[in-house]
């Protein structure tokens, strides 16, 4: 009888944990209680925060050497901290193939040449998408490092996306793939503007309004815009042009490109502190 009792009772705490959830999930979809809901949030993305870093431990070690990056946002620290792990990684005698992937990837943060003029804080991915219908990130900083919502986020190689979330301690980015993703872009050769829009995973970005009449090439570098209202700083690398033709009634050229930004293999990244305007 008493089994029975708290087999109830286990059903019941198990339904009201159910219906809580959707009810959240409703009002966060709303708008309704912002201001509760976003708290509930952010408090839980913060509480939650060992038990998803713990999760993506496949990509340790970097967390060890990267530990004190940027906790007070000084870029200095930052490439003390990144030279260090690039020793330790070129001194090791025993690399797999995810540290060579990490040593390039480091590399390539402390020879950042976009928007140099842009303070930047370095920070590891400790959770990726995990369906084809998320195409966001995980990052292990936030508020308190000085990440804010909207400020781009970038490889050495060139665009990530833009921070959409901030917690005290993590922050959660949109890939430029995802279908919600829009960048004003700049043919770099032909000074052609569009719109670089996400399709998906593993899919090329389709660009917007490109003229029928547009001179395009193919593997032609395409930029941020950088206009005035642009949330990306100018000239940083989105993708190069796959596919270039034009469609028969259409009233713009179908233009695809493939990001340069390796989005499957992220594990360091450095977000712009960048304010349009």
């Amino acid at each position: 009888m008493a089994l029975s009792r708290r087999s109830g009772r286990s059903r019941l705490t198990l339904i009201f944990l159910i219906l809580t959830s959707i009810t959240v999930i409703t009002l966060d979809f709303r708008g309704d209680g912002a201001g509760l809901i976003g708290s509930l949030r952010d408090g839980a993305a913060d509480a939650l925060s060992p038990v998803r870093s713990a999760a993506a431990s496949v990509l340790e070690p970097v967390g060890d050497a990267l530990a004190g990056v940027t906790a007070y946002g000084e870029l200095e620290e930052e490439n003390a901290a990144l030279r260090a792990r690039v020793a330790e990684l070129e001194g090791s005698e025993l690399r797999d193939e995810s540290a060579e992937e990490e040593l390039d990837e480091a590399r390539r943060l402390l020879e950042l040449e976009l928007a140099p003029d842009v303070p930047r804080i370095n920070a590891r991915v400790v959770s990726t998408p995990i369906s084809n219908f998320e195409q966001t990130i995980e990052l292990d900083r936030g508020a308190g490092d000085g990440v804010g919502v909207d400020m781009p986020v970038v490889t050495g190689a060139g665009l990530v996306g833009r921070v959409v979330g901030v917690s005290g301690s993590r922050s959660t980015v949109l890939l430029v793939t995802d279908p919600a993703s829009a960048v004003g872009v700049r043919l770099a050769r032909s000074g052609e503007l569009a719109v670089a829009s996400g399709e998906g995973p593993e899919v090329p970005l389709s660009l917007d309004f490109v003229d029928t009449e547009a001179d395009v090439d193919l593997l032609e570098l395409v930029v941020t815009d950088g206009l005035d209202a642009s949330m990306f700083p100018p000239d940083i690398p989105v993708g190069r042009v796959s596919l270039a033709e034009a469609a028969p009634g259409q009233l713009q050229r179908r233009v695809e490109v493939r990001p340069v930004a390796e989005l499957a293999q992220l594990r360091l990244v450095s977000v712009l502190q960048w304010r349009p305007g």
